[in-house]
């Protein structure tokens, strides 16, 4: 039997097959009561759910605040009850961890954005001024074409923008802290956990990022790389042909992290992607994946060091050494 801190994988797996399952819109009360059923059967399984429940909360969908609903003790508490209730309050504290995975970030997004996108969603959109925007997958922006003005807001993801020249009013693009200004031209912006990326493929741009007084000049070719947590600021040149390799359903990457690369297919595989080994994910790649079989993508990713892609069930995938 497992101990109290550590959860058998196999566990684990059913648990974060069963958070997949319970967060499908078509879930019916069949599938409730089996969990229920299930969460019942065993304290591994109920340590499990937990762990899952955390896991999801670190992957930055819930916050630390909400943590308390899926404690131990709040468990203890509800293992005390009769057989009935114990199943009811099962059922209460998953749509509360349910309704705080479906809700944080994502939520607050889903209401603010004009135009957004799913997992594995492609989108272009003709702004009012006759700018285009191509969207990434799980993408979504908010434009503010209000008394002559023309901003966009990237709320999450990825976005390309060509941007229609009039000298009168300036296009400046925010995300995540860094602001892009810009007359006429094509770069693409991305948000990820750790920084923000912007890539200049024609034209020029100036950048600035929140609390700081500088502003960085971008030429066709420059790639800058702002940290979220302190704002450095980090430059690299590719050629323009390679950047948002996305649009054409090209991931490629140079000297990053298996986790990293992870995130970005992430965006494009309806299954929850999980590294439970900190090596595998540590491992540094570079390489050319292709985003229309996120699946494929994945073993060209790990097979070169021994790693296996785990098909758990067709809501969740586990990357391991063996």
């Amino acid at each position: 039997m497992a101990g109290h801190d550590k959860t058998d994988e196999g566990i684990l797996e059913e648990a974060m097959d069963w958070f997949l399952r319970l967060r499908e819109p078509h879930r019916t009360a069949a599938d409730e009561r089996d969990f229920g059923l299930w969460f019942n059967r065993s304290p591994a399984n109920r340590d499990a759910w937990t762990k899952a429940c955390k896991t999801w909360e670190l992957m930055g969908e819930t916050t630390p605040i909400h943590e308390d609903l899926w404690r131990p003790a709040g468990q203890a508490k509800m293992l005390a009850a009769r057989h009935r209730r114990r199943v009811w309050g099962v059922g209460t504290a998953l749509a509360a961890c349910l309704v705080l995975a479906l809700a944080g970030p994502s939520l607050f997004i889903r209401y603010q954005a004009d135009f957004r996108t799913a997992t594995a969603e492609l989108r272009k959109i003709m702004l009012e001024d006759g700018s285009a925007v191509e969207l990434g997958a799980e993408s979504a922006i908010d434009a503010d074409f209000a008394n002559g003005a023309r901003h966009v807001t990237l709320l999450s993801g990825e976005a390309f923008f060509d941007v229609k020249h009039d000298p009168a009013r300036p296009f400046t693009v925010t995300a995540a802290g860094v602001k892009v200004t810009v007359l006429g031209t094509a770069f693409d912006v991305h948000i990820k956990p750790e920084n923000t990326t912007v890539e200049l493929v024609r034209g020029v741009v100036g950048l600035t990022v929140d609390g700081a007084a500088r502003t960085f000049e971008l030429s066709p070719g420059d790639s800058v790389t702002v940290s979220r947590t302190d704002g450095q600021v980090s430059r690299a040149r590719l050629a323009p042909e390679d950047m948002a390799g996305w649009r054409s359903g090209r991931l490629f990457v140079n000297d990053v992290t298996v986790a990293s690369v992870v995130e970005e297919l992430q965006r494009y595989h309806s299954a929850w992607i999980s590294i439970p080994s900190s090596d595998l994910a540590n491992r540094r790649v570079t390489g050319l994946y292709d985003l229309s079989d996120p699946d494929r993508a994945l073993e060209a990713l790990i097979q070169p060091y021994g790693g296996r892609v785990h098909h758990v069930s067709p809501y969740l995938r586990v990357l391991a050494l063996f």
